[in-house]
C-alpha cells in the first residue's frame, strides 16, 4: 500500500480543496464516521457485530446455531429497567434468512429470545462438570430456620472433611513452591544461563560447519534415521566404468602394462595395419623388379661407376 493510500485508509488524507473552517473530513465528505453501519441511525438503529450468547434452534428451518456465531445485527433501544437501557438485536439466520430478535434482560443479567429461535436446553451434572452447586432461592429462605441451618451446616462440615486431604495436599504443594522466592529465582536464572550457553555452543558449531542456522541436539532416533539413508554418488559409477575399460583393453597394447582407453587401442591397431601394408607392398615391388630408384640415386650410381 502506498503512502497516499495508507493516509486515506487511516483517514489522515486531507484533499487540497479542504479548509479548516469546513470542519472535519466526515463533514466535508457529507458522511457519518461509522459509514454504512450508521445508515439507519435516523431510526435509532445501529448495525453492530453480535455474537450468539448460547446455542439456539432456528425457528425457520429447525437448524442449530452454535454459541459464538457472529451476525450483523441491528441494535436499538426498546425500553428501560430503572436506569438501565434494554437493547434489542435483530438479525437474520445464516441457514434460511429467518429473522431472529434477542433482547437483554438487565434484571436477571441474561439474554432473552423474543422471536425467531428457541434456546437449546442443556443440563450438566455437578459432579461431572466438577463445579459447585449454588443454593436455590427456596433453600436460601429455609436457612432462616435454625434446625435446617444446623442440618445444612453438618452436611457442609462432612463435605469439608472429605475434601480436606486433597485441599491440604494442594496447599502444601503451593507453599513449597512459593515459600522461598530467592531459591526459585536462583534456580530459574541458572536454568536460563545454561540454556543460553547451550544455544551459543550450538550456534558456534553451526558457524564452523558453514551453516546459517542453529542445529538441534542430536538424538538416538536421528542417528538411526541417518544410518538408513543412502546418498547417490558417482564413485560406484566411475568404478564400474574403469573396470569395464580394463576388461575391454588388450593386455599386449603397451610395454609398461598400463591399460589405455578403447579409442587409443583402436588407433594403435589402425597404425599397425597401415605399417604392415606398406612393408608388404615394398617387398612385392622388389621381387617383381618394378622398383625404380629415384633420379638422384641413378646419377650418383653412374658417377661412382665411371670413377
Amino acid at each position: 500500500m502506498s503512502s497516499l493510500a495508507a493516509a486515506r485508509a487511516d483517514n489522515f488524507y486531507y484533499p487540497p480543496e479542504w479548509t479548516p473552517n469546513q470542519g472535519s473530513l466526515n463533514k466535508f465528505h457529507g458522511q457519518h464516521a461509522l459509514r454504512e453501519r450508521a445508515r439507519k441511525l435516523d431510526q435509532g438503529i445501529l448495525i453492530i457485530r453480535f455474537e450468539m450468547p448460547f446455542n439456539v434452534w432456528c425457528g425457520g428451518c429447525n437448524s442449530m446455531i452454535a454459541k459464538g456465531v457472529r451476525f450483523n445485527a441491528e441494535k436499538k433501544q426498546v425500553g428501560n429497567y430503572y436506569s438501565t437501557k434494554i437493547w434489542s438485536f435483530t438479525m437474520k439466520s445464516p441457514c434460511c434468512k429467518h429473522q431472529i430478535v434477542i433482547q437483554t434482560d438487565p434484571k436477571n443479567c441474561e439474554y432473552v429470545i423474543i422471536s425467531g429461535a428457541q434456546r437449546k436446553t442443556e443440563e450438566f451434572d455437578v459432579e461431572d462438570a466438577e463445579t459447585l452447586e449454588l443454593p436455590a432461592d427456596e433453600e436460601r429462605g429455609k436457612l432462616s430456620d435454625p434446625f435446617y441451618r444446623l442440618e445444612h451446616q453438618e452436611a457442609d462440615l462432612q463435605k469439608k472433611k472429605e475434601a480436606e486431604p486433597r485441599l491440604v495436599r494442594l496447599q502444601k504443594m503451593s507453599d513449597t513452591r512459593h515459600s522461598d522466592d530467592y531459591a526459585i529465582n536462583k534456580a530459574l536464572r541458572a536454568q536460563l544461563r545454561s540454556q543460553k550457553k547451550r544455544v551459543a555452543e550450538e550456534e558456534s558449531a553451526a558457524r564452523k560447519s558453514g551453516l546459517g542456522l542453529r542445529l538441534l541436539p542430536s538424538s538416538g532416533e536421528d542417528a538411526a534415521t541417518a544410518s538408513h539413508v543412502k546418498f547417490r554418488s558417482k564413485f560406484e559409477k566411475n568404478r564400474k566404468d574403469k573396470r569395464a575399460l580394463i576388461k575391454a583393453a588388450s593386455i599386449f597394447s603397451g610395454s609398461s602394462g598400463s591399460s589405455g582407453s578403447s579409442i587409443s587401442n583402436k588407433r594403435q591397431l589402425e597404425l599397425e595395419a597401415k605399417r604392415r601394408k606398406i612393408n608388404a607392398g615394398t617387398a612385392s615391388n622388389l621381387l617383381t623388379g618394378a622398383f625404380k630408384p629415384s633420379s638422384w640415386s641413378q646419377s650418383s650410381f653412374s658417377s661412382s661407376r665411371h670413377k
